[in-house]
């Protein structure tokens, strides 16, 4: 004991360990109603530290050229030991991690996580999510399989609609004039480099920012303003050990849901692994219908629903965009779904029902039917945010309570 306790003060006379740990865990006051929506932040963390652990063991046995990338992809399923497990661990990860991102950045619409004194937090969350996005299509040339081929011409191809700089971007994002070797170290590099070193700092800063003003809870009060004598909210508790053990319960039904997938259905019908990837790259036969993976088919769909190329960029672009200045756009001062008028729980029905239905459309062949129905969703998706300084600013809202009511 006090050779450890010896340890422990030469640490923190050198790197503040301790005191971290107590800023950050023991002594880090969060609300006592966390419900399971707050499981995805922690979930999310965990994931990515799947996605960086996984990935260096692949990237052990990976080579980052047109000939032999998607060999050593097949030495790696077949010969490496555990190597198929490594590769499903790390193909079903980045649908999970999209997935509790997306349930993450759900929570916040539904509790107002977006609002002051937390909008820096958003914004820093959205970086997350476009850095997120980024790393997911720079990997996916990796397998160099036909869809993955395919896919990055036709998603660098769209550059080609901004005016002026279009082709020069082009070919300054693949290194060539088309998608070849020269794409596919050049993707490599920012998968496994640049992404994940900004990915980390978000990450950090992102956890710093929502240490700094506290977490949200469910009833969208703020627990700091009630305090005991000794200077602790009423309503939180410590974060570690209580959310700790709370956030590992949850761990362990998210990996029973995880493993499950991995050992049995990695593919998930093809929209996991998509069918067309399994065959090598052919730059001289098209897939019959090119899509990107799920978790980007609602901007595809929007991309599609534009007759204009050049409109439909700008489209999915801002689709994007305008998630940044969200914060902006609310006016209303009461945060939780518990306490807004019946306009935004309809706007936030609308809304989540346009990009779930967006997605589907995206991952479909096209069609006149279809290319309508994209279109009504994209102007519900938008109307949402273009709408919102209007309707929140009519909606009657309830008395929010002092304290935090479970």
């Amino acid at each position: 004991m006090k050779k450890e306790s010896t340890l422990n003060e030469w640490i923190n006379n050198r790197f503040p360990l301790t005191k971290m740990f107590r800023e950050h865990a023991s002594e880090y006051y969060a609300p006592k109603n966390f419900n399971i929506w707050y499981y995805f932040g922690s979930l999310a963390l965990f994931v990515l530290i799947n996605q960086i652990v996984t990935g260096i063991w692949l990237a052990m046995s990976y080579k980052p050229s047109a000939q032999e990338a998607f060999h050593s992809v097949e030495y790696i399923m077949r010969d490496v030991n555990f190597g198929w497990l490594l590769r499903y661990l790390h193909s079903t990860g980045a649908s999970a991690f999209f997935i509790v991102v997306y349930l993450h950045m759900f929570r916040a619409l539904l509790y107002g996580s977006y609002k002051k004194p937390r909008e820096l937090l958003w914004v820093v969350g959205m970086f997350i999510y476009l850095c997120l996005m980024a790393e997911a299509f720079f990997g996916y040339l990796l397998p160099w399989g036909q869809m993955s081929f395919w896919g990055a011409k036709v998603i660098t191809s769209l550059f080609e609609a901004i005016p002026f700089v279009g082709t020069t971007l082009v070919e300054w994002l693949r290194g060539d004039f088309t998608v070849s070797d020269v794409t596919l170290n050049r993707f490599y590099a920012m998968h496994i480099v640049l992404m994940p070193i900004l990915l980390l700092g978000l990450v950090v800063v992102h956890i710093l920012a929502l240490h700094e003003v506290g977490s949200n809870n469910p009833d969208g009060n703020d627990i700091k303003k009630i305090k005991g004598p000794d200077g602790k909210p009423l309503d939180g508790i410590a974060f570690h050990p209580y959310y700790t053990v709370k956030d590992l319960v949850g761990l362990v039904v998210f990996l029973i849901v995880f493993l499950g997938i991995v050992f049995f259905w990695p593919d998930m019908g093809g929209y996991f692994l998509e069918a067309p990837n399994f065959i090598p790259a052919n730059p001289m036969v098209t897939p019959e219908h090119i899509a990107p993976v799920w978790y980007m088919t609602p901007f595809y769909a929007i991309l599609r629903a534009i007759p204009s190329k050049l409109g439909g960029v700008m489209c999915m672009a801002g689709a994007i965009a305008i998630l940044f200045v969200l914060p902006w756009l609310d006016r209303n001062p009461v945060r939780s779904i518990r306490y807004r008028g019946w306009q935004y729980k309809l706007a936030l029905t609308l809304f989540t029902i346009s990009f779930i239905t967006l997605g589907y459309l995206g991952l479909m062949p096209p069609s006149p039917v279809r290319m309508i129905a994209a279109q009504v969703c994209s102007v519900v998706y938008f109307s949402f945010f273009i709408f919102m300084p209007i309707y929140t600013t009519l909606e009657v809202k309830k008395q929010v309570p002092d304290r935090v009511t479970g």
